[in-house]
């Protein structure tokens, strides 16, 4: 298990491998929240590589009473919504070609085939939805935070962050629900909004 605290003093000393550690910990985290909030693989390699060096850069902020994880996602989801701000394009639409986030390639074809649809799916969604209910809906169901966390992560409160969440699950439930009313209800359709929508809060 990783030392977090202990590399973390250890990078802030000039200790190059520990902060190597540090990337290789939490590489995988920041790129799969980075797709999330961006919706391409380019980007989000780019937000990635950014996130690291201003992580780098800031060391000597990091306060060890909080969780090393959630200090490095607050710069990383920071980064994302300014970058989406400043975009202010139309978002990846389906048709267009989408890198899944990393997830070891070890399933069956046919279950490749339906996690890839089923991710499209879900990325859709959330390419629908404001910044401020992207962040919240991928730090709690892909990252697992508590609302504590999300709201230390982000800068605000747990009461805040709540409501948000309440908003952004009901606002992706009225995109899917305008899309079911056009397009036929299939299977995969419902597995999708089983796993975007989740009904524990």
């Amino acid at each position: 298990m990783v030392d977090e605290h202990l590399l973390a003093q250890r990078a802030l000393a000039g200790d190059q491998a520990a902060f190597a550690e540090l990337v290789h910990a939490y590489q995988g985290p920041v790129y799969n929240l980075a797709y999330r909030m961006l919706g391409t693989a380019a980007e989000a390699e780019e937000a990635a590589q950014e996130t690291f060096v201003r992580v780098y850069r800031r060391l000597d902020t990091y306060d060890p009473q909080l969780k090393f994880s959630s200090w490095i996602l607050s710069i990383a989801s920071h980064y994302c919504v300014d970058r989406l701000r400043r975009r202010r394009i139309v978002p990846l639409s389906l048709e267009e070609e989408q890198v899944e986030p990393r997830e070891p390639a070890d399933e069956a074809p046919e279950r490749r085939l339906l996690a890839a649809e089923r991710e499209q799916e879900i990325q859709g969604l959330l390419a629908q939805l404001p910044e401020a209910y992207r962040i919240v809906l991928v730090l709690r169901y892909w990252h697992d935070l508590s609302y504590q966390e999300i709201a230390n992560t982000l800068g605000t409160s747990e009461s805040a962050i709540k409501a948000k969440l309440h908003r952004a699950r009901e606002s992706m439930a009225q995109h899917l629900a305008r899309r079911q009313a056009t397009q036929p209800t299939s299977g995969l359709e419902r597995r999708v909004t089983g796993h975007a929508l989740p009904r524990s809060a």
